[in-house]
């Protein structure tokens, strides 16, 4: 592995070329935060794709990427004067101090937990009026679903164990279901929606992420069925045509391999 002298000339030649171009290319130089947001967005799902699939080499790649941006939208605050990337690579180490007194400080700390419910109890004195501040609001549903259940339960507000959420999720079942049984539109999407939550906060008691772990059956679902179009066109057939029978023989076959 690299040096931390390497790294840093890394680093300062990525600086360095960043100036060039916000300087000499048009696209660049015409660039804005708000043109920069959603490619960042973009970029985001990229890295976690490459994560998710565990191609070590993509992760490399698609953490250069973000890299730029982050260095870009420095570039772009400091030529206003309104920070540079001193300041935000500053920022988050005071931030990191602050936010860990049982490495900083003095406060001792027994586990995980005890170290999750010091940070929002501390988030909570730097002047938020909710642990829930911090949850974007642009999240998608399921990520901040998972986001608001963590927050709160750094603060005491959680189940104690696994089958309670358990419990609840099958009680959240009984009223979705009753509620579908009376054809009520309205209702059954809310307790659909209740299901859904409880169903993330059982995933977190078993220490899954949810959105990785439904990606990861999207993209499971994906190569079978895509195996079961490649087979209906050796068959000469359109999928169409083919008899739920015909298709689930392979899709059992997609599943074996």
């Amino acid at each position: 592995m690299n040096s931390r002298a390497d790294q840093l000339k890394a680093y300062d030649r990525l600086l360095t070329i960043m100036d060039e171009l916000r300087e000499q290319c048009p696209w660049d130089r015409k660039q804005t935060m708000q043109t920069l947001r959603h490619l960042t967005i973009e970029e985001t799902y990229e890295l976690g794709d490459a994560i998710l699939e565990n191609e070590l080499d993509e992760v490399k790649k698609e953490l250069g990427d973000l890299l730029l941006h982050i260095i870009f939208y420095a570039k772009i605050g400091s030529e206003t004067g309104a920070f540079d990337m001193a300041d935000v690579a500053n920022d988050i180490c005071e931030k990191l101090i602050a936010r860990h007194p049982h490495i900083y400080g003095d406060i001792e700390v027994a586990n995980e937990e005890e170290v999750k419910q010091n940070w929002e109890k501390l988030k909570l004195k730097e002047g938020k009026k909710s642990v829930l501040e911090g949850v974007p609001q642009s999240l998608p549903a399921m990520v901040k679903a998972n986001r608001i259940q963590d927050k709160v339960a750094g603060v005491g507000f959680d189940w104690e164990e696994p089958y309670q959420v358990f419990e609840k999720l099958k009680e959240e079942l009984d009223e979705l279901q009753h509620e579908v049984s009376e054809n009520n539109a309205e209702r059954i999407e809310q307790e659909f929606g209740d299901v859904l939550f409880s169903m993330i906060n059982y995933a977190r008691f078993l220490k899954l992420d949810p959105e990785s772990a439904l990606e990861r059956t999207n993209k499971k679902f994906i190569k079978r069925f895509q195996y079961l179009e490649n087979k209906s066109k050796e068959l000469g057939k359109s999928l169409k045509d083919m008899t739920l029978t015909e298709m689930d023989i392979y899709w059992n076959e997609a599943k074996l391999k």
